[in-house]
């Protein structure tokens, strides 16, 4: 979600926003441990639904799919109730780029460009990541807007290791999206995770001085979430506050990965092809 398996008997506790300390924080050996379980929780989600999401089921059914299964798995809903987003995960289809909330009324079509971002909250610690899919047979264009997204973001985690910087993964993401003639949209960024669904720092996709390059450290845990508009950049919001769509109303695509920082390089805590 962008910045601006034991079964329990009962609901795991829901996650609480923590006061973070200042400056970016590390994780200890034991936490990262935590986050690789709430990750994995996250990514097998995400497995699932990408298998079983067909034309005429609706984003509610995703939902429901979504949250029993994290809560099965002993964790709760990183999204529900977050702000007061109402749907365990976001759904949003075609020209929606971000936090479209999950409804009945929602019916998704054959050849659909469909986003669907998700997280889970457990012992104390939270996992994140979205993926794009394409449903049935889309268009080439819209073919080659989910791939160019998807590469973007492993352009980016391969920047990643202790002694980078955030705009070295800027700057890659930046550069794959507009040589393939998209644009990065610039209103979301990734962010820090752990505790919080939301840390410090701002992982931006684009090259900026408006926001701190901080230097990576073995132990940071950072979403990183690539966003791209096959048309404008710009986007607006929805009146119901929170479905934001492109001014053009044309195709987006989106990918996010939960990632760990090492002295070397980067560990996918929610690499779904290791299921």
């Amino acid at each position: 979600m962008n910045f601006l398996t034991n079964l329990l008997p009962q609901p795991a506790p829901g996650p609480r926003i923590k006061k973070q300390r200042r400056g970016v924080e590390t994780k200890s050996a034991a936490e990262i441990e935590t986050m690789r379980q709430a990750a994995k929780i996250v990514a097998t989600v995400l497995k699932e639904i990408s298998e079983l999401v067909e034309a005429g089921m609706t984003t509610a059914d995703l939902d429901a799919h979504a949250e029993k299964r994290i809560r099965e798995m002993g964790a709760t809903p990183s999204f529900k109730g977050y702000h007061g987003f109402p749907g365990s995960i976001c759904s949003s289809i075609n020209n929606e780029v971000v936090h479209g909330i999950p409804s009945h009324k929602k019916v998704i079509r054959r050849g659909d460009v469909l986003k669907v971002d998700t997280g889970a909250y457990y012992e104390g610690f939270h996992g994140d990541s979205c993926i794009t899919i394409a449903v049935g047979e889309v268009t080439p264009a819209a073919a080659k807007l989910i791939q160019i997204a998807e590469e973007a973001l492993y352009k980016g985690i391969k920047q990643v290791k202790a002694g980078s910087y955030l705009l070295d993964i800027a700057g890659a993401i930046q550069d794959h999206v507009e040589a393939n003639g998209f644009k990065v949209v610039e209103d979301f960024t990734g962010h820090g995770v752990g505790r919080n669904l939301h840390e410090e720092p701002s992982v931006f996709n684009f090259r900026t001085h408006e926001m701190p390059n901080v230097k990576l450290k073995a132990g940071m845990t950072l979403a990183i979430e690539p966003i791209l508009n096959a048309g404008s950049k710009h986007t607006r919001t929805l009146s119901d506050r929170w479905t934001v769509v492109t001014v053009d109303r044309s195709l987006s695509a989106q990918f996010e990965h939960t990632v760990l920082v090492t002295a070397d390089g980067y560990e996918i805590l929610t690499d779904r092809s290791q299921l």
